[in-house]
């Protein structure tokens, strides 16, 4: 083993393969935040899971599309995150070419999963609002479980020809993180991305622009005849569900917003940025959306944390927990 003078490199020798590693402060500082990453991921969506399944008051419909948005993040955070921890180290990959061909599918299988659910969020929030009075009736919640089966089984077919040998996974030596190689097949990701963002953003601008119209009519005094339907709209609106899921799907957005600005930049001008630690950047702070959720939920839903007063309670101590998340449920109700 040698150290640097300034202690910022280490080299090992492999006397097996005659090669050697090495070990920058730079690399292993990056290997750090990956690790990181991947431990506030997991813990915080195997929170939000366990909070969901663990609540035993009124569940809003919209806590399924939640707990789906959870399950694709832990998904990451288990199988796409750590595994480039080792490789931001050794600044190559070692899993070989069918683990990475299988995590580029993966990223892009549940990135699609949570692109369609935000969609499907924003479709039950405008049905709250477009229709107050028959909501609970059109937004069953065997309807919003067959919804996001369908999206899950959509996403995997969609995104399958990774795995099928029609395209190929590329290591990104800067973000550390296997990726498809979308330029190999411009027609496929084409496709793909037409059928994914299309209908998603569409609806999304839509039924956010629907729901806050509605928002200013109601703060306006605008009258509405319908004293009925004036009184639902009025309690719809007042669900701060709008709001948390208007802010969970603008940061989501916000999060890959530079990343796809960028690649989509260097593609067609064909001119790579040559900035230090900005592929590494723009790749995991899309990532790091996995991890905000879960800061969102805490801070505008008041219901989930009611829930995860419950769950936290549950945990101390199990009968007598479960007795006050009982009386803290009919607080709730009342």
């Amino acid at each position: 083993m040698f150290r640097g003078g300034d202690g910022t490199m280490i080299i090992l020798t492999d006397t097996g393969t005659n090669t050697d590693i090495v070990f920058t402060l730079e690399s292993l500082t990056q290997a750090a935040i990956i690790f990181v990453m991947a431990l506030a991921i997991i813990i915080s969506n195997v929170i939000i899971i366990a909070t969901f399944l663990n609540f035993r008051g009124p569940h809003e419909v919209i806590n399924h599309y939640l707990l789906s948005l959870a399950v694709a993040d832990l998904l990451c955070g288990l199988f796409v995150v750590p595994l480039s921890v080792y490789p931001a180290v050794v600044q190559q990959w070692v899993y070989g070419d069918v683990i990475c061909r299988i995590v580029g599918y993966l990223e892009v299988t549940l990135w699609a999963v949570s692109v369609y659910t935000f969609m499907w969020i924003s479709v039950d929030r405008y049905l709250a609002i477009r229709k107050p009075l028959r909501y609970e009736t059109v937004q069953t919640k065997t309807r919003c479980q067959c919804w996001m089966a369908f999206t899950w089984i959509s996403a995997a077919m969609l995104c399958c020809p990774p795995l099928l040998g029609f395209d190929k996974a590329l290591f990104d030596t800067e973000a550390y993180i296997c990726m498809l190689d979308w330029g190999n097949m411009a027609a496929y990701s084409a496709t793909l991305a037409i059928l994914v963002l299309g209908p998603s953003l569409i609806t999304i601008i839509y039924t956010y622009s629907y729901i806050f119209s509605m928002m200013r009519k109601l703060r306006s005094g605008e009258p509405i005849h319908d004293k009925e339907y004036a009184t639902a709209l009025a309690e719809n609106l007042s669900n701060p569900s709008h709001i948390m899921s208007f802010v969970l799907v603008l940061v989501f957005w916000i999060s890959w917003t530079p990343y796809a600005s960028i690649r989509l930049y260097e593609f067609f001008s064909g001119v790579k940025f040559q900035v230090p630690f900005l592929h590494f950047t723009i790749v995991w702070m899309g990532m790091l959306n996995s991890f905000w959720k879960s800061l969102i939920l805490l801070s505008l839903s008041p219901q989930f944390r009611l829930a995860v007063r419950i769950f936290c309670m549950t945990l101390c101590c199990r009968y007598k927990g479960r007795l006050q998340a009982e009386l803290i449920g009919m607080e709730a109700d009342d």
